[in-house]
């Protein structure tokens, strides 16, 4: 068998997301014996889905010929090739999409779901935790009414961001790292609410998005400890290992990290250093699922549970499901319920979720296919390749 073709897809679901204007970059390789796979590297902060769909055209050549089974040697063929460039982020995001593809082809070429020929199941479904559940909530007492709506559902663990009525400026743009006194109470606030309307029993977790500088991730971290939350995401920029090992040192509630780090040459630090008690790699920019199961299997050395990160399109969810299937150390899955119609929409049938667990199906390779026809008719307007 023999790659024929690689091919990048914008496409833009905007009327069936809460979120407007998101576009989600899929992959398409098909091949000479009719066998197609699919993949993602969307990473649409910045209007990187598009250069990251740009960059698969670039590297399309260099695949055309080549043997699809082959994944490890094509993966290593792309990552050096940029090597001078810097091969993390843009380059890793371009790499997961073929790489997810390629999984998916050897899958449907052999019959068997991704994650039995990763290695076989550890588990029956994937049990995820609930993220976008709060679309629309400005006061506590909003967030209370929501958080207890999704533990209605089914989902025992959820996770928000309860200072972006703040923070959002600088969500991508780290400026001082500081709160004002309000924003903050008012962030404790909700959390507050959260905690009191879904009771102990319930995971929260929460996600600082690496806004904070040191003295106010510490004094943050500690305020939220007092409510027993599950752990505190990335509460300091991601290049910040020094500013990190700083707040874990100080800080009483639990640390995750690990959806901007790339590779598992990134997250080598963060196990030495004991950094985190949890790591969040994404599936569909730290190099696909060859890397996050790479990653997991470091991890599981250091006894870290691992939380894949979710918050592009559909393959995103699938491919992280595929790869956790087979980890002995996974935690939870990221669902966005705010998504769940836009997720569905590109796929040939919906995700079957039920109680608050992802149930991934037996047919081969990543068990769904995408809906060619509705992504070419909702392209990204922008995209022109």
């Amino acid at each position: 068998m023999k790659i024929t073709d690689v091919k990048p897809i914008p496409t833009q679901p905007t009327e069936y997301s809460r979120r407007a204007n998101r576009t989600w970059t899929f992959v398409q390789i098909d091949t000479d014996e009719g066998i197609t796979g699919y993949g993602e590297a969307t990473n649409y902060p910045g209007g990187g889905s598009l250069v990251v769909a740009s960059t698969i055209n670039q590297v399309r050549e260099t695949l055309i010929g080549e043997d699809p089974f082959d994944i490890d040697r094509l993966w290593h063929k792309i990552f050096r090739r940029y090597t001078y460039l810097g091969s993390r982020g843009l380059v890793t995001a371009v790499i997961s999409g073929i790489d997810i593809a390629l999984w998916d082809i050897k899958g449907k070429a052999l019959g068997r779901p991704i994650y039995e020929i990763l290695g076989g199941k550890f588990r029956d479904n994937i049990t995820m935790y609930a993220n976008g559940w709060f679309t629309g909530c400005t006061t506590p007492e909003d967030f209370a009414d929501a958080a207890a709506a999704t533990v209605a559902q089914g989902y025992t663990a959820l996770k928000f961001d309860p200072f972006t009525h703040e923070m959002q400026p600088f969500h991508t743009g780290y400026v001082s790292g500081a709160i004002s006194a309000d924003g903050e109470e008012l962030g404790m606030d909700k959390v507050a609410a959260v905690r009191e309307a879904v009771g102990s029993k319930i995971e929260v977790l929460i996600d600082a998005h690496g806004h904070y500088n040191v003295p106010t991730a510490i004094r943050i971290g500690n305020r939220l400890a007092e409510h027993s939350v599950t752990w505190y995401e990335e509460p300091v920029p991601p290049e910040g290992y020094a500013a990190l090992a700083q707040v874990r040192q100080s800080v009483a509630a639990p640390i995750c990290v690990g959806e901007r780090l790339f590779t598992r040459y990134d997250f080598l630090p963060i196990f030495e250093n004991r950094l985190a008690d949890y790591i969040m790699p994404d599936v569909v920019w730290t190099g696909g699922i060859s890397e996050l199961r790479k990653i997991a299997t470091m991890a599981e050395a250091y006894y870290i549970p691992v939380s894949p990160h979710n918050a592009m399109g559909s393959i995103q969810i699938i491919a992280g499901a595929h790869t956790m299937m087979t980890v002995p150390n996974f935690y939870r899955l990221e669902f966005s319920i705010a998504a769940l119609e836009s997720y569905n929409v590109v796929l040939d049938k919906p995700l079957d979720i039920r109680d608050g667990n992802l149930h991934l199906p037996t047919r081969p390779g990543l068990g769904y296919d995408l809906d060619t026809e509705f992504m070419a008719a909702h392209p990204d307007p922008a995209w022109n390749g």
